[in-house]
């Protein structure tokens, strides 16, 4: 035999390998002849000097791109044989069969030239070490993978022309079918319309895709499936997410034809699939071009309705008292503020903690959270008192709109089960008595559709006596008293948490809150849903009456009373007539607070109790009415150090009262005071336990 020049024994001592490959699993089963000849190159094999059991054939890409060697298990084996120095010769029938790839295609070459390994064709037999053979062969792959994008251009552009007149038949979801001709029209069955419709008018109402699903589970209503066209027999599934999320994103219910709603990321590590685009950014759109469920500017409002329930900026409702939990932002940095609870759930404090977790340093501002909450709560009831007739209108309306479609489901429901019952009737009746193995199974098939349409009428009659009466004239009028009371249904036992945090996001998009220094007055921006905007302030209690932004105004109206020789009561009471408030824990000033601010200010003298504890003071002694207020700091905090014996003391007998007397001198008291910054700096950054907001 005489052999090509280019083969001589070393590529003969080793296997020479036929590599078979079709596009898709289509070509396979429609274009046969191609698949034969490359089989057939097993034979070429051994017309060149391989005996037949030196001959492997790798056929396990059957059905497989060659646009990339992932996924190819075949093409993978191919380069590892050769890699191993196990192939002399690598057969195809042409070069877009091993690969459309460059890289996978100068791969396979570099490695065949480092291996020995001779590559051949229809066309003959190349030697990729040699300058020449590895040049035509670069040109080879290269010219495949551009016949491929090619094909692929003329493809996708035949196909976008069509879709930019509206002519590329694409699949139509469930409530439409096409029709022979090509054209689309409603589901000629009118319980799949309504349920269609049902789907959209909920989500309209409630806003949210939990709400939705819930409710066509509550009534046991299922979502039709149709296989085909008007002919494909009709299936009724359980609801699910996915198939409602379809539903409410897919402009066809709106009437619309769009083409190329994704748009397709080719980054690696990204996802195949195409990731949503809007209306906008779309190939195709051409409106009021097919039958609608809905208009194109409720889908618009649906969607955005379920991007908003998705936002990330705010988070879903959490358990918990806060009210602005997820909504409220710092106005000093602009980040968003926590919610943090302490005493056991007990306490809400809302805090800015972004510079301490990022940076290390000190909290942005702190405040609690229980005064802030009464006061946004306010300003909703504010805001939707001048609704609450046109919401209480509603609601009756609402209620028999929605008790009516269910009936209607539930009507086409029996009617198709009498339907189906009826029809198995009548095959019963037709048939000759004399053939009892048709009659049996027609038998069968009867009492079946029986039994369903008796459970069915079952169903219907419990759901009749569950449903609520029709409401009477008197109850219609108390829902719309009870409605017009909104502070009443907010601060109603039966309202949760949850529930006033569903209505603030409802009516809110943000609130930016501002400390006024170390002030009780809180600034509260407000960002209504439609755009408006409001700013009011709010009182938060503070630690002190010195932190009042009132307090110059308090002491020189104090200072005033006192100068008309009133006592402490005398005082308190003006001073709660005048609206004046302490700083936390009382609504109202008492006899002992008027006093000790007085004491504090310099007003009044000692009591007499500690001008004689004076009186029994050794060197450096103190009594611990002016130790506190040296230090500036409560009364019953320093007795609470001299108790933990922290502060060195003793106890003396004044008539018939104990007192303290605390031994402190320059160093001491030095002491004290970075004792007492110490405590007030961990009090600002005391551990409480976070809430996690989304």
């Amino acid at each position: 035999m005489n052999l090509p020049e280019k083969i001589h024994s070393s590529p003969l001592e080793r296997l020479a390998v036929v590599y078979v490959r079709q596009s898709t699993l289509q070509q396979v089963e429609r274009h046969q002849e191609s698949t034969r000849l490359q089989y057939g190159l097993a034979e070429q094999a051994r017309h060149y000097g391989w005996s037949p059991e030196r001959v492997l054939v790798i056929d396990d890409d059957l059905g497989c791109s060659g646009t990339t060697a992932e996924g190819r298990l075949g093409f993978q084996r191919l380069v590892t044989e050769v890699g191993l120095g196990h192939v002399g010769l690598v057969l195809g029938i042409e070069m877009s069969r091993l690969a459309r790839s460059c890289r996978d295609w100068h791969q396979l070459l570099e490695i065949c030239a480092v291996c020995g390994t001779l590559i051949a064709d229809a066309d003959g037999i190349y030697d990729p070490a040699h300058y020449n053979d590895r040049l035509l062969l670069g040109l080879k792959g290269t010219l495949s993978e551009a016949e491929l994008h090619i094909l692929q251009a003329r493809m996708h552009e035949g196909k976008r022309a069509k879709a930019k007149r509206g002519e590329l038949c694409l699949a139509v979801p469930r409530g439409y079918v096409r029709l022979p001709d090509g054209s689309v029209e409603f589901d000629p069955d009118e319980q799949v319309q309504a349920i269609v419709r049902l789907v959209f008018a909920v989500f309209e109402r409630r806003g949210h895709m939990n709400a939705v699903l819930r409710y066509l589970v509550d009534h046991g209503l299922k979502l039709p499936t149709r296989h085909g066209t008007t002919g494909g027999a009709l299936e009724w599934h359980r609801p699910n997410r996915q198939t409602l999320t379809n539903m409410l994103h897919n402009p066809v219910y709106a009437g619309a034809y769009a083409f190329g709603r994704g748009v397709d990321d080719q980054r690696p590590g990204n996802p195949r699939s195409p990731r949503p685009a809007k209306p906008g950014q779309w190939l195709v759109l051409i409106k009021d071009r097919l039958p609608a469920y809905i208009s194109f500017a409720q889908y618009e409002a649906n969607v955005a309705q379920m991007a908003a329930n998705r936002s990330h900026h705010r988070g879903v409702c959490r358990g918990g008292l806060s009210l602005l939990a997820g909504m409220l932002t710092c106005g000093r940095c602009g980040h968003r503020m926590i919610a943090t609870y302490c005493s056991n759930g007990h306490d809400l404090l809302y805090a800015c903690i972004s510079e301490a977790s990022v940076y290390g340093g000190e909290r942005c501002q702190a405040f609690t959270g229980r005064a802030l909450d009464a006061h946004v709560a306010g300003l909703i009831l504010s805001a939707l008192t001048p609704s609450a007739l046109e919401v209480s209108l509603q609601l009756a309306e609402d209620i028999e709109i929605e008790r009516a479609a269910l009936h209607r489901q539930w009507a086409q429901r029996r009617e198709r089960a009498a339907h189906a019952a009826e029809r198995a009737e009548r095959q019963y009746d037709a048939a000759e008595p004399e053939n009892r193995l048709v009659v049996r199974t027609l038998e069968t098939r009867w009492e079946e559709a029986l039994r369903k349409k008796a459970v069915l009428d079952e169903d219907y009659a419990r759901f009749c006596a569950r449903e609520p009466a029709r409401l009477t004239r008197q109850e219609i009028a108390f829902i719309r008293r009870l409605a017009s009371d909104v502070p009443a249904l907010w601060h109603a036992e039966t309202t949760t948490p949850q529930d006033r945090q569903a209505i603030a996001r409802l009516v809110l998009d943000r609130v930016t809150v501002t400390l006024d220094g170390r002030t009780e007055r809180l600034q509260v921006d407000c960002d209504w849903a439609g755009g408006a905007r409001t700013r009011s302030w709010a009182i938060r209690p503070v630690a002190t009456l010195a932190q009042l932004s009132s307090y110059p105004a308090l002491v020189e109206r104090l200072t005033a009373l006192h100068g008309n020789g009133l006592t402490a009561g005398a005082i308190a009471d003006i001073l709660n007539a005048e609206d004046w408030h302490p700083a936390k824990r009382a609504d109202r000033f008492t006899r002992s607070m008027v006093a000790a601010l007085l004491r504090r200010i310099g007003l009044v003298t000692r009591a007499r109790r500690t001008l004689d504890a004076a009186a029994h003071c050794r060197a450096h002694e103190w009594p611990l009415r002016d130790l506190a207020s040296e230090l500036d700091m409560p009364e019953q905090t320093l007795h609470g150090w001299v108790n933990r014996g922290w502060v060195k003391a003793r106890k003396i007998a004044v008539g018939a009262q104990a007192i303290w007397l605390l031994c402190a001198d320059g160093a001491e008291l030095e002491r004290l005071r970075e004792l007492r910054r110490h405590n007030l700096a961990l009090q600002q950054r005391r551990p409480v336990t976070l809430l996690p907001i989304s």
